[in-house]
């Protein structure tokens, strides 16, 4: 089997081994890989591992060798699945293989927000307490979380880890999902209606997918549903939020403050809104990508594949 990575160094930028990778076929793998040159180096392969390099119906249709896909993420946009389908080729995602570690980056933007961290060791270094006449100095208005309301939009296996930790520190925590019947009480977690989570949570945070349901989930009309000065965390996909809307609510104060992971567009335009906002906190979306995270893409990526090759497929979305 010839198998193609054809984007696989944000998985694996050369800390991590495709040693059991390569014991499954021949292997070929690019760090990087631009749209006119995935034709040419896939065209001889079985397997191909994708990232974000998009493998739509035009692109298929010239791979007549192709077998199987693996994504190396839990996103399954970058493939036309009902295309692959119709062609026989297999195609797999990686679940759950970053809940840890996307939780973490949630809870480090709503702490930055809490304790303004990123203000006062900024500020520090900048000599400002070396120059005070007194102990302790304050930059920023520091905040308690302890018997504030979180609310979770998205209540699927981050959503509910992110309600597990929120208890923890005494967070109120209310949700809305699909899933979920309003008024029902889930261990600690109140199922409400969007509206009721938006006017009565200090912080919302969104854990839920890209879909055309929830694409500029958070406009101008739902942002005028928060309460003010609320919070806004999202560690999810970029397009879930109207970020022209949400760097306004930033600039009117409406909202509080933001904390994000990702972009309508990655990397992002120099022009994008939320790089000049105030108050807004945007890390370069690698809130999946630490080692152990990164580690159990990996394995998990080779593992979809040897059980694809032994006629035993898992995590198979299409």
């Amino acid at each position: 089997m010839k198998i193609v990575a054809l984007d696989a160094y944000t998985a694996n930028p050369g800390d991590l081994s495709w040693h059991e990778l390569e014991s499954l076929g021949e292997v070929v793998v690019y760090d990087r890989t631009a749209p006119g040159q995935i034709i040419t180096r896939s065209i001889a392969a079985d397997a191909v591992l994708t990232n974000k390099v998009v493998l739509d119906a035009a692109v298929l249709e010239q791979l007549p060798k192709l077998k199987y896909i693996g994504i190396l993420a839990t996103g399954t946009n970058v493939v036309d699945l009902e295309y692959a389908r119709s062609k026989g080729i297999a195609v797999t995602n990686i679940p759950c293989y970053s809940t840890e570690s996307v939780v973490q980056a949630t809870f480090a933007h709503i702490l930055n927000l809490a304790s303004c961290f990123v203000e006062n060791t900024s500020a520090t270094r900048a000599g400002a307490w070396t120059n005070c006449e007194d102990f302790s100095f304050t930059k920023g208005k520091l905040t308690e979380l302890y018997g504030k309301r979180l609310g979770i939009v998205g209540f699927g296996t981050i959503g509910r880890r992110v309600a597990q930790v929120a208890g923890a520190i005494g967070l109120d925590v209310v949700a809305f999902g699909p899933r979920l019947t309003v008024g029902t009480v889930i261990g600690h977690v109140q199922a409400v209606t969007l509206e009721t989570l938006f006017s009565t949570s200090d912080i919302v945070t969104l854990h839920c997918p890209l879909n055309n349901a929830t694409r500029g989930l958070i406009n101008e009309n739902t942002l005028n549903q928060m309460k003010r000065g609320a919070w806004l965390i999202n560690t999810g996909r970029g397009p879930l939020l109207d970020e022209q809307a949400v760097a306004a609510a930033l600039a009117s104060r409406r909202l509080g403050g933001v904390g994000v992971d990702v972009l309508s567009t990655e990397p992002p335009k120099a022009d994008n809104p939320l790089l000049s906002a105030p108050n807004c906190f945007i890390t370069p979306h690698n809130a999946w990508a630490s080692f152990e995270a990164r580690q159990r893409l990996v394995k998990i990526a080779v593992d979809n594949l040897k059980a694809f090759i032994d006629n035993r497929p898992v995590n198979v979305v299409n």
